[in-house]
């Protein structure tokens, strides 16, 4: 863990407590920033995009010496030039992100985590925007890298409830389609939704080759279903109940819960998708040092 960020986590149950955002943004993240070298996250360098014919004052140094020698034919290697990270965040905001215990809902965790990684990008002069889904988008704010656009976007944060189904795959798809410029896509949801769907959705956005992130966030006591007997379950999102007794079901349960995260991880890896899956157990800050630490090594 790098050295200078907090030792002592802060339980996320009690985060669940503090209202003001911007204020737990910056003590989460700004421990992590002071031991940076670099932005776990960049923009894009120049890099190869493709090859054009060669014109008459051309800069010889992108000519082609490789191609001319085996073909005789003359061109130049076109770049993609070096800029800062355009970053959107996606925001689960349907009625499943509701769950949770002691105080604490997947949605709470999620906007820990939409706020401090907005709040990285403005400290790194990269831009940030977010959208905010349910069924159809419900908030969206443009990408910019002003500290006066962070407020903005911690206020509309703090403005959001959980609410209402959601259609995941087709949302993703809308949002997908809005964005113009190739960044970083940064996905936080439980992702209970068809999964094919979600997983076509969630590949648009590798189209125009931007980089995504999915934080694949869940109560443990979703992974592990704990509780004993005759238990009424309420589906958040359409109201309906059902009782069933979770010993009897509960290895069946695991199992399935199981091979629907490995269902994500492997659509993700096959895409070149970053999948993570969190629990809210976990010390929130402990969660993000240790990924983004990752993220740095393996740069």
């Amino acid at each position: 863990m790098r050295r200078g960020f907090r030792s002592k986590y802060y339980d996320p149950r009690k985060l669940a407590r503090v209202k003001n955002l911007q204020l737990l943004a910056r003590t989460v993240v700004e421990g992590y920033i002071s031991g940076l070298h670099r932005s776990p996250f960049k923009g894009y360098s120049a890099e190869f995009a493709e090859y054009r014919e060669y014109l008459p004052g051309d800069d010889l140094k992108h000519f082609d010496w490789k191609v001319f020698a085996r073909s005789d034919k003359r061109y130049v290697r076109q770049y993609e030039e070096e800029t800062n990270l355009t970053c959107t965040v996606l925001l689960d905001a349907s009625g499943s992100m509701a769950f949770g215990q002691d105080g604490l809902r997947k949605f709470d965790y999620g906007c820990f985590l939409a706020a401090a990684l907005s709040y990285l990008m403005i400290q790194q002069r990269d831009q940030v925007g977010l959208v905010v889904f349910g069924e159809d988008v419900r908030q969206r704010i443009p990408p910019r890298n002003s500290p006066g656009h962070l407020k903005n976007v911690l206020e509309q944060l703090e403005s959001v409830e959980p609410e209402g189904e959601t259609g995941i795959g087709r949302v993703l798809h809308a949002i997908a389609d809005s964005i113009r410029r190739r960044g970083l896509i940064i996905v936080i949801s439980d992702l209970i939704d068809e999964q094919d769907a979600v997983m076509n959705a969630l590949s648009h956005f590798r189209h125009d080759r931007s980089e995504v992130i999915v934080f694949n966030v869940f109560d443990p006591a979703e992974r592990t279903l704990p509780f004993d007997g005759l238990v009424e379950f309420l589906d958040l999102e359409t109201g309906r109940k059902m009782q069933v007794r979770a010993d009897v079901i509960r290895d069946e349960y695991r199992s399935k819960f199981d091979e629907f995260v490995g269902r994500y991880r492997e659509g993700c890896a096959a895409a070149r998708i970053d999948y993570q899956l969190v629990t809210t157990d976990v010390p929130f800050e402990l969660m993000l040092a240790a990924y983004l630490d990752r993220r740095q090594r393996f740069r």
